[in-house]
């Protein structure tokens, strides 16, 4: 069965949106410097290789996991020359009926758990992967950031931010095709069940916090970026950003 990324121009997705690309290297750079040893590393939902210039020069393994088979062959054909790459095509849901000869010291996940219902056996299966004291990079939708606390209280909607329950950003016309979920979380919630699957945040960050396109004509990419990665932390502490990045250290479980 195909996935859904084989038949959508995932690449030709990110051409305009280099200012979030960027951002999101920073947040993973920045939260990989707080990790002491990386021997593997599983990057899932990789993809084509979008992150791997952020960690690659960290680890001495990587195993690039995407459900997408046109995504890991265009991985294949671009880092060619990258040795250290064992590519796996799985989703997460699916990973554990793989031969993985190993658990991880750190799994990254960026743009995937929007795309997933069962939040609780996504966390199950990442504590099952992940070596006892490794680390989970992970980016998850964010239900409350500033934009849309704005325009719910703006519409009369002042209990919004106390509102856990996840919302599902597709159209009415994409539920009724059936398309691929595209879920916004409530940073208390992926907290909390992360905690249940023995793990402690150990750092969080806002990401793309200035992603509109009024500041994106006005200043130039440099420019942004440098306010980006002042911002990164401090605006987390509010949930600021459409994308939250958590840290997180398996402890138990």
């Amino acid at each position: 069965m195909p996935a859904s990324y084989d038949n959508y121009d995932y690449p030709g997705y990110w051409k305009d949106r280099s200012y979030e690309h960027k951002s999101e290297i920073l947040a993973v750079r920045n939260l990989l410097e707080k990790i002491p040893y990386i021997g593997t590393l599983a990057d899932i939902g990789g993809g084509f290789g979008r992150l791997v210039n952020a960690y690659r020069h960290r680890v001495k393994k990587v195993y690039l996991i995407d459900p997408s088979a046109r995504l890991l062959a265009k991985a294949k054909k671009d880092l060619v020359a990258i040795h250290k790459i064992v590519y796996l095509q799985s989703s997460l849901e699916k990973i554990l009926e793989k031969d993985i000869p190993t658990k991880f010291d750190v799994v990254v996940m960026v743009r995937v758990l929007h795309h997933i219902t069962d939040i609780d056996n996504a966390f199950e299966v990442l504590s099952k992967i992940i070596v006892k004291n490794g680390y989970l990079i992970m980016e998850f939708a964010n239900k409350n950031h500033w934009k849309a606390v704005l325009t719910n209280f703006l519409h009369g909607n002042f209990t919004f931010p106390l509102d856990i329950f996840s919302i599902d950003r597709r159209s009415t016309r994409s539920k009724k095709k059936n398309t691929i979920a595209f879920l916004n979380h409530h940073p208390d919630i992926i907290s909390n069940k992360l905690q249940q699957k023995g793990f402690v945040v150990i750092d969080k960050l806002s990401v793309s916090n200035l992603r509109t396109g009024f500041l994106k004509k006005l200043l130039p990419q440099e420019s942004l970026l440098n306010l980006e990665k002042k911002l990164q932390k401090p605006l987390a502490k509010v949930n600021f950003g459409p994308s939250i990045f958590i840290l997180a250290k398996k402890v138990s479980y």
